[in-house]
C-alpha cells in the first residue's frame, strides 16, 4: 500500500482544526496543572492525532479502513488518559474521542460499531465525571458529545449515500451504452444481413450463367442493382433516424454546446409538440444557427426561443455579438449557411430572416407553416 495514500488533504485538516476550538479550555489550564509540560505535550499529540483520524476517517477508500481504526484506537487512548489524569477541565476531550469515532465508523455498513463507540464513550465521560467529582460538567459534555456525534454521523451517512448514488449512475450510464450498442448492431443485421445474403446468392447465380445464358445473367445483375438501392434507401433512413433526435433533444444540445464555447444560453419555449416534419426541420435550423453562433459571433450571450402564432412555429435565435467578428472569422461560410437555411425552410413554405439589430448582435428568426 503506498504511503502517500495515507496523507490527509491540507483543506480536510483545515476544516477539521477549525473545530478544536473547544481544547482552549484545557489548554488554559495546563500551567497550573502538575506536570504542566507532560500535559502539554499530550494535548499536543491528541490534538493532531485527532485531526489526522478524523480526516482520514471522512475518507471512503477501503484502504484506509485499518489505518484510521488503529489511529481512532489511539485518540480514544490519548483522550481518556488525559481527562482521567487532568480532571474536569479535560472532559471535553472525549466530545472529540467520539466524534473522532463516528467519522471513522459512522460512514461504514456496520452502523452498530459507530453506535457502540458512541456509547461507551458517553459512559466513560460519566464515569471520568464522578471520578473528578464533576458530574454536572460530565453531564453537559455528554449532551455536546451527543449533538456533535449525530452531525457527524449524518455527514458520513450523506457520503455513503451521495457515493452509492453516483456508483449507480456510472452503472446506468454504463448499461445504457451497451443497450445501444446492442440496439445499433441489431439494426444494422437487420438491414444488412438479409440483403447481403441475397446478393451474394445472386452474384453466384450471374457468374454461373453469365457465358450460357447472357439475357438470364443480365436480369439477375439488374435485381442485384436493385436490391443494392434498396439497401441504401433504407441504410441513409436508419442513419437518418440516428442522426435527427428532434427539436428537443437539439435544444439541449444546443445549449451544451454553447456553454462550453464559454457563452450563456437560455432556451424559452411556449410552442406546442410540433408535427414530425416541422420538428426535425427546426432542429436542423437551429443546429445550424447554433454551430454559426459558436464558430463566427464572438458573443457572450445566446437566446433561443421556440414559439407558435397564427398557424406557424417561429424559432429565434439571437445573440449579441457583432458583424465586425463575423466578417473576421468567416463571413462568407456563414452566408452559404443562411442561403442553405432559407432553401431548407422556402421548400416547406417558410421564411428565414436574419441580420444585424440596431442595438448590437445578429438575430436569425425561421418560421414554418403547420
Amino acid at each position: 500500500m503506498p504511503v502517500q495514500r495515507w496523507r490527509p488533504s491540507v483543506g480536510g485538516l483545515v476544516w477539521v482544526g477549525v473545530w478544536t476550538f473547544p481544547l482552549l479550555d484545557p489548554l488554559s489550564t495546563i500551567d497550573a496543572t502538575h506536570g504542566g509540560v507532560l500535559a502539554g505535550v499530550g494535548l499536543g499529540v491528541f490534538t493532531l492525532t485527532y485531526m489526522v483520524i478524523t480526516t482520514l476517517g471522512f475518507d471512503h477508500r477501503d484502504d484506509l479502513r485499518r489505518v484510521s481504526g488503529t489511529g481512532f484506537g489511539v485518540v480514544a487512548a490519548l483522550g481518556a488518559g488525559l481527562a482521567a489524569a487532568y480532571g474536569e477541565h479535560w472532559l471535553i476531550l472525549m466530545l472529540f474521542v467520539a466524534t473522532c469515532g463516528m467519522a471513522v465508523y459512522a460512514g461504514r455498513e456496520r452502523v452498530t460499531v459507530a453506535f457502540a463507540v458512541l456509547v461507551s464513550v458517553l459512559a466513560a465521560t460519566v464515569l471520568l465525571g464522578l471520578l473528578h467529582d464533576a458530574l454536572a460538567t460530565a453531564l453537559t459534555t455528554v449532551i455536546g458529545t451527543v449533538l456533535a456525534s449525530g452531525l457527524v454521523g449524518a455527514v458520513r451517512q450523506m457520503q455513503r449515500l451521495i457515493r452509492e448514488l453516483r456508483q449507480t449512475r456510472d452503472a446506468l450510464a454504463t448499461v445504457a451504452v451497451a443497450e445501444e450498442r446492442l440496439r445499433f448492431s441489431r439494426d444494422l443485421h437487420d438491414l444488412l444481413g438479409h440483403t447481403l445474403s441475397v446478393i451474394v446468392v445472386k452474384a453466384e447465380v450471374v457468374r454461373r450463367i453469365a457465358e450460357r445464358d447472357p439475357p438470364a445473367a443480365a436480369a439477375q445483375a439488374a435485381d442485384i442493382e436493385d436490391i443494392g438501392r434498396r439497401a441504401l434507401v433504407e441504410i441513409r433512413e436508419a442513419v437518418t433516424g440516428y442522426r435527427e433526435s428532434g427539436l428537443t433533444a437539439e435544444l439541449t444540445r444546443a445549449k451544451g454546446v454553447l456553454s462550453s464555447a464559454g457563452i450563456t444560453a437560455t432556451v424559452q419555449r411556449t410552442a406546442d409538440p410540433l408535427p414530425e416534419a416541422a420538428d426535425r426541420l427546426l432542429a436542423w435550423v437551429l443546429r445550424e444557427a447554433t454551430t454559426n453562433v459558436v464558430r463566427h459571433s464572438g458573443a457572450q450571450r445566446c437566446d433561443i426561443e421556440i414559439s407558435t402564432m397564427d398557424g406557424a412555429a417561429a424559432l429565434s435565435v439571437v445573440d449579441n455579438g457583432g458583424a465586425a467578428e463575423r466578417a473576421a472569422s468567416g463571413g462568407a461560410s456563414f452566408g452559404n449557411g443562411l442561403r442553405g437555411l432559407t432553401e431548407r425552410l422556402g421548400a416547406a413554405g417558410g421564411t428565414l430572416q436574419a441580420g444585424a439589430r440596431d442595438g448590437g448582435g445578429f438575430a436569425l428568426v425561421a418560421r414554418l407553416p403547420l
